[in-house]
């Protein structure tokens, strides 16, 4: 099995692409140990490494955020050891019962009066801000819709990465003023 592996836009975090499905469907995002250990056998495995401040399991990608102080030429064989083994193994990913109520949790709410204006909002950040926020290890999630107020959840590389508000206030505010009116501003949650 050969990893490659891609820096992001933010310095403390990497993408690791195993050449394999990593999520069959969505994604998981995983900012603290405990709930890694429950949900994710590959994430509690990297978190396990000394260093690894996060982890964010996209369709074929894993990125891992790593803590300050540590360098990534110690960090990074590590992970890759962790990632091969995993994959070697045939271990699963996510475990079926995090897995089935993740699938229940639902959809975005897009009933009451702000419904439509919802509906636009998340078609285009699933169609134009996430498959490129993806090809940078990260995702931005929609959280919610309030008196022309976007909120938008950094998952992945995007979290804590210095160009995020950038990319949330130049790039992604100002695309969805554009299409929907509504919209006034954009927010990280």
């Amino acid at each position: 099995m050969f990893i490659q592996t891609e820096p992001t836009p933010n310095p403390a975090s990497l993408k690791f692409l195993p050449g394999v499905q990593v999520m069959p469907s969505g994604t998981a995002n995983f900012t603290d140990p405990e709930a890694a250990a429950v949900q994710s056998p590959l994430a509690r495995r990297l978190f396990e490494v000394d260093g690894v401040m996060g982890v964010y399991l996209g369709q074929d990608f894993v990125t891992i955020l790593k803590g300050e102080g540590t360098e990534w030429h110690h960090l990074k064989p590590a992970v890759l050891g962790v990632i091969m083994e995993h994959f070697t193994a045939g271990l699963p990913v996510i475990n079926a019962e995090a897995a089935t109520n993740e699938s229940a949790a639902g959809g975005i709410d897009t009933s009451g009066e702000d419904g439509a204006v919802i509906s636009q909002i998340v078609e285009l950040l699933d169609t134009r801000v996430r498959p490129a926020v993806a090809m940078d290890g990260g995702d931005i999630v929609f959280h919610g819709f309030e008196r022309g107020v976007v909120y938008l959840h950094m998952q992945g590389s995007c979290q804590g990465c210095p160009s995020s508000t950038i990319t949330l206030k130049h790039g992604i505010e100002n695309m969805l003023r554009h299409y929907i009116p509504e919209v006034t501003e954009v927010r990280a949650v």
